[in-house]
């Protein structure tokens, strides 16, 4: 890592941490502590995918699923982008790809139906959608096999969403609402866990002592 950057943290791990580095002239220099910005990121992913994936699941009312287009683009989207770019800073480059990729699905996703869904012939809509889904479970597969050295909270994470992507993918491509609903549960499951993982993260930070387990993997 460069000198002046702060000490690499993963996305569950709430201390922070000064650096001391060389100020060219001798004089050691303390950088300003950063906070943790990876529970505002599995938060902010948590939420916004338990409210979408009420719907997928049928629990509630489609009537009702704009909703999501709200926190889509500011939680989901603008907040977890931020923890990405926060995650650049702390030099933890699996939070600052995780957050800063997961916030632009998010805002891709506000987009989509905002203004570009429209422009789709009816007939094609469910493949395009599929499709979309179906390269973010790529991306979510090999993120989660490099969450094998961050923990077992976040590598449960990325194993369920990956499973998520794939069901609402499928689902979609193929008009099988049966599919959709699995995917709906199991982005349920999904937002659990990221909330488990950012819960973790707040509570051992702040009472400065590991209360709920997260169990880190050693590199």
């Amino acid at each position: 890592m460069e000198a002046g950057t702060s000490t690499a943290r993963e996305p569950t791990r709430g201390e922070a941490a000064r650096a001391r580095v060389d100020s060219g002239n001798g004089v050691a220099r303390v950088l300003p502590i950063t906070a943790d910005p990876g529970p505002l990121g599995l938060g902010a992913f948590a939420l916004t995918t338990f409210v979408l994936s009420m719907f997928n699941a049928g629990l509630v009312g489609k009537g009702g699923e704009p909703v999501v287009l709200g926190l889509a683009l500011a939680y989901g989207g603008l907040a977890q982008l931020l923890a990405g770019m926060w995650e650049f800073r702390t030099g933890n480059t699996f939070g600052a790809v995780a957050f800063t990729s997961f916030g632009a699905f998010w805002l891709s996703f506000w987009a989509l139906n905002q203004f570009f869904v429209k422009d789709i012939p009816a007939a094609d809509v469910g493949h395009a959608v599929g499709l979309f889904l179906i390269a973010w479970g790529i991306f979510t597969m090999y993120m989660w096999v490099a969450s094998f050295r961050v923990s077992v909270a976040v590598m449960l994470v990325f194993f369920a969403l990956t499973v998520t992507f794939f069901l609402l993918g499928i689902g979609n491509a193929g008009n099988h609402t049966g599919i959709i609903k699995a995917g709906g549960y199991a982005g349920l499951v999904t937002a659990a866990l990221a909330w488990y993982a950012s819960f973790a993260a707040v509570v051992n930070s702040t009472f400065g002592r590991s209360l709920l387990p997260v169990r880190e993997l050693k590199r």
